[in-house]
């Protein structure tokens, strides 16, 4: 099995997940200091060390089993459904984009941040243009190479320019760990909207909740002001 095929991920059942949303909300609400403490003591416990935010760190989880690794040399994104011209985009195309640099937080909804976080990649309207959008397209559904994870966006907010097929973070190609070869980054809302391991890019005439909306998340994840919290806003 070459290392492209080879799979990797951390099971997080839903369980697991709201725990760390518990932990989350305990964090904002006792101190960041306490919530550091509390990653710092259980990240040695197994799987849940692989999904507990550390001091000013990411962590990374999948909703499922594994996920095959994608080769940059030989991924793609697709870009289908309401457009002009339906078309598949390598790295290489990806260059070929004026690039937008970002350099923002990335919030977790369930209480962890880590800031100016600097992020590399296509601005989305820029590639909703190049395949051209159709006037009945209102929204945009994102699914990831993982087989299940899924997350939308109405067409106004897929047309910010904060908003990125991104390819690089803090000055490196997004590694597997991170969502790569291309994730998405929503800046101005949670983590859980910026879909990890991007493989397709649809355009639908409504939304469609995503994964974790479905299971009760909001749809639309402003920071600050969704979910029930009342971060500052990245």
């Amino acid at each position: 099995m070459s290392e492209d095929e080879r799979a990797e991920g951390s099971p997080v059942g839903r369980r697991v997940v709201l725990g760390m949303l518990g932990l989350g909300v305990a964090g904002v609400a006792v101190g960041a200091s306490v919530q550091d403490k509390v990653s710092r003591a259980l990240a040695p416990v197994g799987p849940i060390g692989d999904v507990l935010p550390a001091a000013g760190g990411f962590r990374y989880y999948s909703v499922t089993s594994g996920v095959k690794r994608h080769g940059a040399a030989t991924h793609r994104v697709t870009v289908s459904g309401l457009v002009d011209k339906p078309q598949s985009f390598g790295m290489a195309d990806l260059a070929h984009f004026p690039q937008t640099v970002l350099d923002r937080d990335f919030q977790c909804v369930t209480g962890w941040r880590v800031p100016d976080v600097r992020w590399v990649g296509v601005a989305l309207p820029d590639l909703l243009d190049a395949v051209g959008v159709s006037a009945q397209a209102r929204a945009v559904r994102f699914t990831s190479f993982d087989g299940v994870y899924t997350e939308s966006l109405t067409l106004e907010q897929a047309r910010r320019r904060d908003v990125l097929v991104a390819t690089q973070m803090d000055g490196k190609p997004v590694t597997h760990d991170h969502g790569g070869p291309t994730r998405l980054y929503v800046a101005p809302m949670y983590g859980y909207k910026s879909l990890k391991w991007l493989g397709g890019i649809e355009l639908t005439d409504r939304v469609k909740p995503g994964y974790w909306e479905e299971l009760g998340y909001d749809v639309d994840a402003w920071v600050g002001r969704s979910n029930g919290r009342s971060d500052a806003p990245t």
